[in-house]
């Protein structure tokens, strides 16, 4: 994984003559990692941004996340973006909608889990269970570090039976775990699918995917993106399949800048 800001040329090589298709996780890369979700809030400065990037012709914006696309979109505020919840679980933007569909038996099962949960764990300080509605999340970052190993043995305890039934599927976040329906979909998936649909739509023009993240759920559209498309992790990671990496979200917030000016004039970038 190489330094993005040591790599601007060629980045930008890959861009010339392209259409771009931007996509973004949200916690860690547009907004700061908070002590709790809620507090995660990107600047106006990141959304005028976005903004400004959504309304060039030449670029195609979607946030993907693994919050509930309601709360991706609160979060967010902007329209003529394509926003997916759940980690591809739902997507919407314009002339798009798509949500994964899930049985009765499925959201029993949540809500069966959600109740161990919050009874085995209440007497654990800092564990937050967070329902997505598609999915339910297991977020620790607030636990004390002895206590980490004990929240993880009783959330496995809980959901084992479970996940050996195929009735649900886990997927492991940033200090974080993640009960979902076993659904082919990931953030992968969900970007090569959004890739495919616009594709289909362009035909004839040339479109660059452009993946930035740095939870480990970003990692499957590293993965899926890696070899067609330019993938960037926020923070340095040895066994990270992404090709670049961001110091901060900081960082981030100067490469999209650098990427409007790039679509606005198609002239050499500098470095702010």
């Amino acid at each position: 994984m190489k330094y993005a800001f040591d790599n601007l040329e060629k980045i930008k090589n890959k861009l010339f003559n392209r259409d771009l298709f931007l996509f973004l996780d949200y916690d860690g890369t547009l907004a700061p990692i908070a002590s709790t979700p809620d507090k995660a809030i990107f600047s106006e400065g990141m959304k005028d941004i976005l903004k400004q990037l959504c309304q060039k012709p030449n670029c195609k914006v979607a946030i993907i996340s693994g919050r509930g696309l309601s709360d991706i979109k609160k979060q967010v505020g902007l329209e003529d973006i394509i926003y997916s919840g759940n980690h591809g679980l739902e997507i919407q933007g314009p002339q798009l909608s798509y949500k994964a569909t899930v049985s009765p038996l499925y959201r029993k099962t949540i809500e069966r889990i959600k109740g161990s949960l919050v009874a085995k764990l209440a007497k654990i300080n800092g564990v937050i269970i967070e329902n997505k509605g598609i999915s339910l999340c297991m977020h620790y970052r607030l636990v004390k570090k002895d206590d980490i190993p004990l929240v993880k043995t009783i959330f496995h305890e809980i959901v084992i039976d479970y996940l050996v039934k195929g009735s649900i599927a886990i997927k492991p976040g940033k200090m974080a775990i993640d009960i979902r329906p076993t659904s082919w979909i990931d953030k992968g998936k969900a970007a090569l699918w959004l890739l495919a649909r616009e594709n289909f739509r362009e035909q004839c023009r040339s479109v660059l995917p452009m993946y930035i993240g740095d939870d480990l759920t970003d990692e499957d559209a590293f993965v899926a993106l890696r070899e067609i498309g330019i993938t960037m992790c926020v923070g340095e990671k040895k066994d990270s399949a992404a090709q670049y990496y961001f110091k901060d979200t900081l960082q981030v917030r100067r490469f999209l800048e650098l990427v409007l000016k790039a679509l606005n004039k198609g002239s050499a970038w500098e470095i702010l």
